[in-house]
């Protein structure tokens, strides 16, 4: 599937007429695919490299030297998460096959005094602490676009999200897939199909094979190619919810490799999941409603959907 190419760097550097031709081509992408590719985005790739190649030599360690980064409560909002734990598909089908990878999870950093769930950092390797740390504030600035290039997208003021964003909830998740030695169970993939949860997804996906796959509008599912340097961006439930489904929260899910390929097809993806701050009351948005399209849900609380969403898909029996 060809995804929709966004150049945001006008957006970042250019006029009021630039932004909203930037706009414009952002809110088509939601509006018809739910995702869109997004290059000229600022954040320097050397630190995206750096922290790829971290994460990397974090996986290749031991199970048992990465379960001592677990966290003690049934949760996976934070640090180790092994495989067998997690199936995101449950989240629409009910009892799926539990999903072929590994995470290690972060809440923002700076988020940290207000949590009585602090991160869990690893020792190994060293630098990794101060690698995700980096990484995050380069996110938190790309989200902060983001919001702004979707208020006007959405024909709003630019800064009609800032109130609910400025303590934005921003969870950082690293997942390794493995090398696949061994058959999947019948229905068994990397990540199964499900739609996000919050509000924009920013990932940072490698070339490796067995990769993200996108439902079309007839149920088709197509492989999403990649493009260095670029980042994919797609809408969640919470997201579309807002925009009173005027942007699409699309089916997608991370496909098994070809049994037939020689060599490592291991793959590294790095996520950001956003949204506004916990507390945060979503009604439909004054420019996705009127006459003759009037709201269709009512106003939730952020965190509390986005949660009940999240314990929907992990598998607590195999959590303790």
């Amino acid at each position: 599937m060809d995804l929709p190419i966004v150049d945001i760097a006008p957006f970042i550097d250019g006029d009021e007429a630039a932004k909203r031709r930037v706009g414009r081509a952002f809110g088509d992408a939601f509006e018809t695919t739910g995702f869109a590719v997004v290059v000229g985005h600022g954040v320097p790739e050397s630190l995206a490299a750096a922290t790829y190649d971290a994460m990397k030599r974090y996986f290749e360690q031991s199970l048992e030297t990465k379960l001592a980064d677990k966290a003690p409560e049934k949760t996976k909002g934070r640090g180790y998460l092994p495989m067998g734990v997690e199936s995101v598909a449950k989240t629409l089908n009910g009892e799926t096959p539990t999903d072929l990878c590994e995470a290690l999870v972060f809440n923002a950093p700076h988020r940290e005094c207000r949590t009585a769930k602090p991160n869990i950092w690893p020792a190994e390797p060293p630098e990794l602490s101060g690698l995700v740390k980096d990484w995050c504030g380069e996110i938190l600035t790309l989200t902060d676009r983001l919001t702004r290039l979707s208020a006007i997208a959405l024909d709003l003021p630019e800064n009609h999200f800032d109130p609910v964003f400025e303590d934005p909830a921003l969870t950082l998740r690293f997942v390794h897939y493995p090398d696949q030695p061994e058959p999947p169970a019948p229905g068994q993939l990397r990540y199964g199909a499900h739609h996000d949860y919050g509000g924009l997804t920013i990932l940072r996906q490698d070339q490796a094979p067995g990769g993200l796959e996108v439902a079309d509008k007839d149920g088709v599912w197509h492989e999403a190619g990649v493009l260095p340097g670029s980042f994919v961006i797609n809408v969640g439930d919470l997201l579309a919810r807002w925009t009173n489904d005027r942007w699409k929260s699309t089916l997608h899910r991370v496909s098994n490799p070809e049994r037939t390929l020689t060599g490592s097809t291991a793959r590294l993806s790095m996520v950001a999941f956003t949204a506004p701050n916990e507390q945060a009351e979503v009604a439909c948005l004054p420019s996705c409603c009127g006459e003759g399209n009037p709201p269709r849900y009512g106003p939730v609380k952020a965190g509390e959907y986005i949660w009940s969403k999240i314990a929907a898909s992990h598998d607590i029996s195999t959590a303790a």
